[in-house]
């Protein structure tokens, strides 16, 4: 899973990093298919996505069954209700009989052939909630394999975190501009991209790391790659060289976008 969170912060398009982690994640922690939620989970919103596996299945269900997985009984009300981010299953937290007797877990031996759900919500989020569901039939998962949730709890959520930055950079710079390629052109990765859109926003090296759940050690480190490859010394010349290649909106370009 390391492996794969490493490539998926190498990743220049946003919108393949959680399609990564859907791919690799049911393996670690037992499951055989995931569905991750990267907004609100409730039955009317929530912006859908799923391993491989569930696609097929994925395509056949109508509003009403979409509805229904939104809202992510029984974890919803659970998480909403206090700080806990802990990954649960759906069978212990609300008892194997209320859990059998949902609609959702009806819908889930119906499309998916599946009985058993692991939620990992990511950690620090407030509501609405941003995390996944992990799907496997027969026995519930073992207190090791959500021990193992919970370790790749703060992966997911640098990943996540890397996802937001690379899509605020890309609405900041609109067609036809192309940022992901300007960046690859100056050598940057990345995390590099995402520390450069925080230098903008004058956050201390301790702030950017606490955004990007690393330490203000390897933000420092990030920075001189940064410095180097732009050619620049300081945050106020960094900002300039990056507006004028075009890595960065130029004073007034956002609100006129």
């Amino acid at each position: 899973m390391m492996s794969v969170a490493v490539a998926a912060l190498h990743e220049r398009d946003p919108e393949r990093l959680w399609p990564m982690l859907a791919d690799a994640l049911p393996g670690v922690c037992g499951g055989e298919a995931l569905i991750y939620k990267l907004d609100d989970w409730s039955a009317s919103a929530g912006t859908l996505g799923m391993s491989p596996g569930v696609a097929p299945e994925f395509a056949r269900l109508g509003d009403e069954a979409l509805g229904v997985l939104r809202s992510g009984y029984p974890f919803a009300r659970l998480y909403t209700a206090g700080l806990d981010r802990a990954p649960r299953t759906a069978r212990r937290t609300v008892g194997g009989r209320a859990w059998s007797a949902s609609r959702t877990a009806r819908l889930l031996g119906d499309f998916l052939d599946v009985d058993q759900v692991l939620a990992i919500p990511l950690p620090g989020t407030a509501e609405p909630i941003t995390g996944c569901l992990v799907y496997r039939s027969g026995t519930d998962f073992t207190d090791d394999q959500m021990g193992l949730a919970e370790r790749v709890q703060p992966l997911l959520a640098a990943v996540d975190q890397q996802r937001q930055l690379l899509e605020q950079w890309r609405r900041l710079l609109p067609p036809p501009e192309v940022p992901q390629e300007r960046a690859a052109d100056c050598a940057l990765t990345p995390r590099e991209t995402a520390v450069l859109l925080l230098l903008t926003d004058a956050l201390t090296a301790a702030a950017i790391g606490r955004r990007l759940g690393i330490s203000a050690r390897t933000v420092h480190k990030h920075i001189e790659n940064i410095y180097r490859k732009l050619g620049t010394r300081d945050r106020v010349s960094t900002v300039l060289r990056a507006q004028r290649l075009g890595l960065l909106p130029r004073p007034g370009h956002a609100s006129e976008a």
